[in-house]
């Protein structure tokens, strides 16, 4: 029987904000898998193990997955990262994919499930708490109540249009694209609050447009009115 393969969403980045789940199910696995060459720098591996110290007993499966809109590199990346992935699978071997926030949403881990599940392997998916109810937590603001409307928008992609949606819009990982996110709200006239590695020890909130800085971190994140 071929192995199991989860994805396990951690969170945003306060290791108390994983789930007892997630915890439960790294501790369980004796594969863990990241989005990196170097467990030091995989911020999804650093918040992992600060609740569960244990993973750095686990076999690391150390993945590839670099951040391009280049599609063949990144078919590339994703066919040799799956196929390092069966084969543990192939020897009944269970592994847990660690990612960021919660696993379906605009996670690595859709890249790996895409391929396993075309080969008919098995994937479970553990849900994390995405950081987008963390921000607003953190904020101590709803996002949304009534009928009014939730977008989720990915910010490294065009936001112009998106932008004329009805509702409140959160700006995902808009921080490479500042600048242009910035200028677009500008001529939307919205207001913005933005929340800079939310749960991290580096953590930085901007409570207005203005404030947020235009060489804002990757983990940057914004709500839109």
């Amino acid at each position: 029987m071929a192995g199991i393969m989860y994805g396990i969403g951690v969170g945003p980045g306060d290791p108390e904000l994983m789930t007892l789940k997630a915890v439960k199910r790294i501790r369980d696995l004796k594969v863990i898998a990241i989005p990196h060459k170097n467990k030091a720098q995989c911020t999804a591996y650093q918040i992992a193990r600060q609740a569960v110290p244990e993973i750095e007993e686990k076999i690391c499966l150390h993945l590839h997955m670099p951040m391009t809109k280049d599609e063949n590199e990144l078919k590339k990346s994703h066919e040799k990262a799956a196929s390092a992935v069966m084969e543990y699978l192939d020897k009944g071997e269970d592994v847990g994919f660690i990612t960021l926030g919660d696993v379906s949403i605009y996670s690595t881990f859709t890249y790996l499930w895409e391929r396993l599940w075309k080969e008919g392997y098995a994937t479970r998916l553990e849900s994390g708490i995405p950081s987008f109810c963390a921000v607003a937590a953190r904020l101590g603001i709803p996002l949304v109540s009534g009928a009014e409307e939730l977008h989720i928008i990915p910010a490294s992609y065009q936001i112009k249009d998106a932008l004329k949606l009805s509702g409140v819009k959160v700006l995902m990982k808009a921080g490479r694209q500042m600048g242009a996110v910035k200028e677009e709200l500008r001529k939307y006239g919205a207001s913005a609050v933005m929340v800079e590695n939310c749960g991290m020890p580096d953590e930085r909130i901007y409570g207005t447009l203005e404030e947020i800085p235009e060489d804002a971190g990757y983990y940057s994140l914004v709500i839109v009115r």
